[in-house]
Order: structure tokens, then C-alpha cells, then sequence
């Protein structure tokens, strides 16, 4: 059975289309399918504290598994799904300036390798501002004398006089050493000049003799009178 021309042209169209669907799958495949490039890290600061972060841009969305390490240190270990706009996980260390890390990604059968060239801190640390210490207050020590507690008088206080004032005691100058001052009106104070205290009755017994002498002598003339005119 011979097949005619209009079916073998037919026939080699739907080959050449099928041929050219079948490419445009595998190009669509591989431009969907997880790749390494789509991965990237990076070290930085989060406030006070050093992160590697790491990226995933699959649009496919294959789960990946991502590893740290540096040197042969674990760092730590996390699962990312990827999209086209990107998802990124942080991992906490305390990275050290200059320092290389290695970090491998598994994402299904497609991806099992590093991110290449591997990740370089950058050459200052994420530091912290110190913490300002008090100054101690100085303890005066055993040899130093404390200060007086005699309190200092105020600007309003008068200040006291330099000049001595001569007591009741100190002589005039110019007077007699053992001069005694004569009280008002005359009147003698003998209790200032040093008298006994019997003058009073001295004086009384005076007094008395003075007038019994007196009658004495006026009884006699008297008497005398009487005598003569007899």
C-alpha cells in the first residue's frame, strides 16, 4: 500500500511540531528547575550581633537544605524554600574579621555543592560600644588629715575684734597702783579700804563716853554752885 504524497508532507509537520513542543518543555524545565546560582551569602551585623544570611531565588520552590561551616565546624544547619523574589535565613554567629565560611546547599536531585567562592567576612567586627565606668570616689587614707569640722562663719557674721579690751581689773595708766576710787557724794566705803567691821561700835562706846563725861562735869558744876552760896 503505497502512502501518497499529501500524507507523508502531513506526517512530516506533525513530527517537526511535536519535535518543537518537546524542545520548548525541556527549555521551560530547565529554566524552572533548582540551580546553585540561585543561592548567595552573606556575613553582616544585626545590631550588636554578627549573622551569616543566606538566599534563596528558586522559582521553582525546591526545598533546600543549607549548611555552615567554617573549617571543619559546624555552624549550624537550615531548611529554605526559595521563591522568585527571594526568601533568606539568618544564622547567629560571632563571625571574626577576614574569616572564610562554607556554605553547601542540597536541594533535592538537582543542587549537592557549595556556593562558590566560599564567604568572607568583612574586615571589621560588628562591635559595641563601651559601657561608661563610674569614677570611685577618692577615700582620704591613714596619713592624710581629714578635714576640720570647725564649721567656717558666714559673710553675715560680724567678725570678732582684734583689739583686746582692757578689763576692770588692769590699772589706768598714770594712776597710782594702789590708788582706790572715791565713790559719789564723799562717802567713804570701808569695806572697799579694808576696815574692821567692829568701827561702828567703837565709835557708839565713844559716843557714850563722850556724853557721860559731860553730865559728869555739869553735876559737878552744879554741885560746886550749891557749895559757894551757902
Amino acid at each position: 500500500m503505497s502512502i501518497s504524497l499529501r500524507t507523508a508532507r502531513s506526517v512530516r509537520i506533525l513530527g517537526v511540531a511535536s519535535a518543537s513542543a518537546a524542545l520548548a518543555l525541556g527549555v521551560a524545565g530547565n529554566a524552572f528547575a533548582c540551580n546553585i546560582s540561585e543561592f548567595s551569602a552573606v556575613a553582616k551585623c544585626d545590631g550588636e550581633k554578627g549573622v551569616i544570611s543566606v538566599t534563596d531565588k528558586d522559582p521553582s520552590g525546591t526545598p533546600a537544605t543549607v549548611t555552615v561551616f567554617l573549617g571543619d565546624k559546624l555552624i549550624g544547619t537550615q531548611d529554605v524554600v526559595g521563591s522568585r523574589e527571594g526568601v533568606t535565613i539568618d544564622f547567629s554567629e560571632d563571625w571574626a574579621p577576614n574569616a572564610t565560611y562554607r556554605v553547601h546547599v542540597k536541594a533535592g536531585k538537582q543542587v549537592d555543592e557549595d556556593i562558590k567562592p566560599d564567604l568572607t567576612t568583612p574586615g571589621e567586627a560588628c562591635t559595641t560600644e563601651p559601657t561608661p565606668t563610674p569614677t570611685p570616689t577618692p577615700t582620704p587614707s591613714a596619713s592624710q588629715p581629714e578635714e576640720s569640722a570647725t564649721p567656717t562663719p558666714s559673710a553675715s557674721e560680724p567678725e570678732e575684734s582684734t583689739t583686746p579690751t582692757p578689763s576692770a581689773s588692769e590699772s589706768t595708766p598714770g594712776a597710782p597702783a594702789n590708788s582706790v576710787p572715791t565713790p559719789a557724794g564723799g562717802s567713804s566705803n570701808l569695806a572697799e579700804t579694808g576696815a574692821s567691821s567692829t568701827t561702828g561700835v567703837i565709835a557708839g562706846i565713844a559716843a557714850a563716853l563722850v556724853v557721860v563725861g559731860g553730865g559728869a562735869v555739869f553735876f559737878g558744876l552744879r554741885r560746886r554752885g550749891a557749895s559757894s552760896s551757902d
